[in-house]
């Protein structure tokens, strides 16, 4: 199996498609399949959907992990371009083939896939289920779905109008992200509660959690212009 994680920088993703490139060389079949849809992704994320798509054309497998990488990264394509209709069908295929060869970090990954392109009366039972599923596994790269899953259906219930519960999930979201221990996703989840709670109205309790992260932006040398836009609604 193949771990692109440590490969990726999702805020350079033209850097990140070069180290896929250089892992695809490296590697043999279906190894090199699997680094190529990676590859796919990062173009994906510069908008390059036409040379995504032209490489995917040119690949193809019967291993399952890279059968399920080849629709999961099909399928993204196709619904970063404004096509999620289109992609469903890949992401239910991805997450079929991955269950079946107990791929459990694939699986989650796809089904949280198909809960994103769902229609938005599904979305939240469909994250729960995924939900279900990476708290039920084995593998601890499934287990730590759960907090991108966590945020995503917080997402849902705010969507609906439903801070309360939202706020309620946005918390469980962030004891996710403090179990994995990524100090910059940790601060996205605290920023999700505060903004879950100028949306309830408790204006001086999400002033508080914004302050307190502009003050830790600061004494680590970064700005986010999310926190600050924040702090603008929230000033006296």
């Amino acid at each position: 199996m193949i771990d692109p994680k440590p490969r990726w920088d999702f805020d350079d993703p033209a850097a990140s498609a070069e180290r896929f490139l250089d892992a695809a060389e490296q590697a043999e079949e279906p190894e090199r399949t699997a680094w190529l849809t990676q590859y796919v992704r990062a173009l994906g994320l510069q908008e390059k959907y036409d040379e995504a798509t032209k490489v995917l054309d040119g690949l193809s497998s019967d291993d399952p992990e890279a059968v399920t990488y080849l629709a999961l990264e099909r399928g993204r394509v196709l619904r970063s371009s404004g096509r999620p209709d289109d992609a469903r069908p890949l992401f239910v295929l991805a997450a079929e083939t991955a269950a079946q060869a107990g791929l459990e970090a694939l699986h989650v990954d796809a089904l949280h896939m198909v809960a994103l392109v769902a229609p938005p009366e599904e979305q939240a039972a469909l994250t729960e289920s995924a939900l279900a599923v990476a708290r039920g596994s084995s593998d601890q790269r499934a287990r730590d779905w759960d907090a991108s899953l966590l945020n995503n259906l917080g997402m849902t219930q705010a969507d609906a109008g439903d801070f309360q519960a939202a706020l309620t999930t946005f918390e469980e979201a962030l004891a996710a992200r403090e179990r994995i221990g990524d100090p910059a996703t940790i601060r996205v989840a605290r920023w999700m509660i505060g903004w879950a709670l100028r949306n309830l109205g408790r204006r001086d309790e999400a002033r508080a959690v914004q302050q307190a992260l502009k003050d830790e932006l600061v004494t680590v040398g970064e700005a986010d212009p999310y926190v600050d836009e924040e702090l603008a609604l929230l000033a006296d």
